[in-house]
């Protein structure tokens, strides 16, 4: 925990703080408004930063689809500007902060990017650093820099957007972040499978996902996290539900709904939800926190190969109890487990590896996370050239110390 937090609010405030850290070598905590505080390893550092004072949209032009926005711009200020144009953020990030007490959609532009957070269309748009167009940032030296541009091919040389999007803060402090946004779908509908078991519910998803309809949202809810939706098609069933979303023009969705309908009709009983009843069930399977149960679970995030998900969560199961759904037709398992059990790190990381998968733990107690690895450890070669980038970027180890992995110097 840091004894003080600092909020600049110019970009040139924020070099200077942090050209003042390094020249002392005193670490930093960097964040937003710290809704993401309870994922990853806790800095330990006497001053934090926030970019909360680093806030507004610079420049919206709704017709060359690209905003920028300081990075502290809380992300529902984002959303209502692009309401405002029938437009959105076509990787869909999740609003997962009240996962560690925050208020819901109190998160910032910054820590969408820095978490590099997508929802459940990355199975057709990618994540959130593939619609990062550009960023500026102060470096652990208090240099400020930039990369990219407005448009999608203004990048020169090595895309420094890619490693930023995802680094939690630890190469640099964003200032301010440039993205490609797309127009709303004109329509949305959700087809419904109910009473699948996991391994037949991931089958319809992959037969979904490999058909010709262009499926952009596929999850498999078994019955104790579908009965906690508050969409009554959903909790109303009693059942498992197998969810598979379709998005495009009116009449193209309609016959594409009726196509999969048709499809998915040999897997058993069909349901069809239309845009609002869509809109909740997708928000609910991407924020995660109200279908798992309790709120201090122990909650895991693992991704593997879609057709091995059920036999992990299953094996994770024997084993450890707890419950689980699947994101990405069936390629992300989002994992609960009882809080007073221990985070069962050996065994979810066992079932995990040996089917080549990873395993991010997403909450848990301050001192499990001190204990354990939060991110997929990595191997000796990707840890070394980890370790290059960050004293590249932030040479005396001062932003965000030990936030992914541990690490020294800088008060780490």
């Amino acid at each position: 925990m840091a004894d003080e937090t600092l909020q600049p609010s110019s970009a040139d405030e924020l070099a200077d703080i942090v050209a003042q850290a390094a020249d002392a070598g005193a670490a930093l905590k960097v964040q937003g408004r710290g809704t993401k505080d309870g994922w990853g390893r806790p800095v330990d550092a006497p001053l934090a930063v926030s970019t909360a004072g680093l806030a507004g949209i610079s420049l919206y032009e709704p017709e060359e689809l690209v905003l920028s926005a300081a990075a502290g711009t809380p992300i529902s200020a984002i959303r209502q500007s692009l309401e405002q144009h029938n437009q959105f953020l076509p990787f869909e990030p999740p609003d997962l902060g009240p996962l560690w007490g925050a208020e819901p959609d109190s998160g910032t532009l910054g820590g969408v990017i820095a978490a590099n957070l997508s929802g459940s269309r990355r199975l057709q748009a990618g994540a959130a650093r593939d619609h990062l167009l550009g960023f500026e940032a102060v470096n652990g030296r208090g240099e400020l820099f930039k990369s990219g541009g407005r448009v999608v091919k203004n990048v020169t040389g090595f895309d420094l957007s890619k490693l930023m999007a995802g680094s939690f803060g630890t190469l640099g402090v964003m200032t301010s972040i440039t993205i490609k946004v797309l127009p709303n779908p004109e329509k949305t509908r959700t087809v419904l499978i109910y009473g699948l078991n996991e391994t037949t519910g991931v089958e319809a998803l992959s037969r979904a996902l490999q058909s010709p309809l262009e499926v952009n949202g596929a999850a498999y809810l078994p019955a104790p996290a579908a009965a906690r939706s508050t969409v009554d098609y959903v909790s109303g069933s009693g059942k498992s539900v197998t969810a598979i979303r379709l998005q495009g023009p009116g009449p193209s969705v309609e016959t594409r709904c009726d196509e999969m309908r048709a499809l998915m009709g040999e897997f058993g009983e069909v349901e069809e939800l239309h845009f609002h009843n869509s809109k909740t069930l997708w928000e609910e399977i991407g924020n995660v926190g109200g279908l798992l149960g309790e709120d201090d679970s122990i909650l895991w995030r693992l991704s593997v190969a879609p057709t091995d998900g059920p036999a992990v969560a299953q094996d994770i199961a024997n084993g450890c109890g707890g419950e689980a759904y699947f994101d990405w037709g069936g390629g992300l398992i989002w994992l609960s487990l009882p809080a007073d059990g221990g985070c069962h790190d050996g065994d979810v990381r066992g079932a995990v590896a040996a089917k080549g998968g990873h395993a991010t733990l997403m909450r848990a107690p301050e001192n499990v996370r001190r204990e354990v690895f939060v991110f997929e450890p990595q191997a000796a070669a990707v840890a070394g050239i980890q370790a290059n980038l960050k004293t590249s970027f932030d040479p005396k180890l001062i932003l965000n110390p030990g936030r992914m992995y541990p690490e020294t110097g800088g008060g780490g």
